[in-house]
């Protein structure tokens, strides 16, 4: 039986950075300005200190301007919220990342509901979340995003397709089901709640693996030939302690079965800082009613 073949995340990223900068210094050249990014860091966080890390490392090899704010796990919800005040009033900014999670005495949603809307490059506002269901021009989450441009890489047309979510997270789980209606696919959200999540599954023609378990969706889970994206990144115990990282979908399995399917790592993972930088790339042109790029 023929293996899947690999959905190569790191390729298809490195082309839309690519095409991010060509955009970045078209726009320089003709207009004189340079897209900001700022990200927001609070606490000592590892994963994300390694994720602002390479966005900002991303940012400056694109062209962007990046700039960061690293603030004490004790800082208070107040002076947050008065540092986004900030940020949404400075011109030089067009993207707003506040990295999550944040510490137990600041909530969430309240950060993310006072971020300008236009500035929203994490696309989690309800103004972009209703823009997004409702077919309106939205930033959109770039994990989502991403998945949905290595799908079109993968099959062209999507048309028609059914497809199954399985995970309902706002970050990627809903998104993900918006995106895939707007390309006039059947889709079905599954979660934990859902009755027989394998027969769910085996019905798919796309298989969005989101539910944040290791090796959940088995190789019976699939239809022969499905194309599989596997959002999901665990750490996993190996016996010679160093641990190895794997997605939600149990890989060796899927591959007898998929006809496609993103590797972990290697897969969706580089397509989210790519498409951070293209939503970033987007809001400097929307604020300034520039033409967009086609990115």
């Amino acid at each position: 039986m023929a293996q899947a073949r690999l959905i190569d995340g790191k390729a298809a990223a490195a082309q839309l950075r690519a095409a991010v900068a060509r955009a970045a210094a078209e726009i320089k050249a003709k207009h004189g300005f340079e897209p900001g990014l700022v990200a927001v860091l609070v606490g000592e966080n590892p994963a994300s200190e390694v994720y602002v890390r390479s966005k900002g490392k991303a940012s400056t090899e694109a062209g962007l301007k990046s700039f960061e704010h690293r603030l004490p796990a004790s800082t208070g919800e107040a002076e947050l919220l008065a540092l986004v005040a900030r940020l949404n009033a400075d011109p030089a900014v067009d993207g707003i990342l506040v990295q999550l999670p944040l510490p137990k005495q600041i909530d969430p949603q309240r950060v993310i509901d006072a971020i300008d809307p236009a500035k929203d490059v994490d696309g989690f506002h309800a103004a972009n979340v209703g823009r997004l269901w409702s077919g309106g021009r939205a930033l959109v989450p770039c994990t989502p995003y991403g998945c949905l441009l290595l799908l079109r890489q993968t099959l062209g047309g999507l048309a028609g397709a059914n497809a199954a979510v399985l995970g309902r997270s706002n970050i990627v789980g809903k998104p993900m089901a918006a995106l895939l209606l707007a390309e006039s696919c059947t889709v079905t959200i599954a979660h934990s709640k859902s009755r027989d999540l394998p027969a769910i599954a085996r019905q798919a023609d796309i298989l969005v693996a989101a539910v944040g378990k290791p090796e959940m969706v088995r190789g019976g889970w699939i239809k022969q030939g499905a194309t599989v994206i596997d959002v999901g990144i665990n750490r996993i115990a190996t016996q010679d302690g160093k641990g190895k990282l794997v997605g939600d979908v149990a890989f060796a399995e899927a591959c007898q079965v998929a006809g496609a399917i993103t590797p972990v790592p290697g897969g969706v993972g580089p397509m989210t800082i790519a498409c951070l930088l293209r939503n970033t790339l987007v809001a400097s042109c929307r604020r300034r009613n520039l033409p967009e790029p086609a990115l």
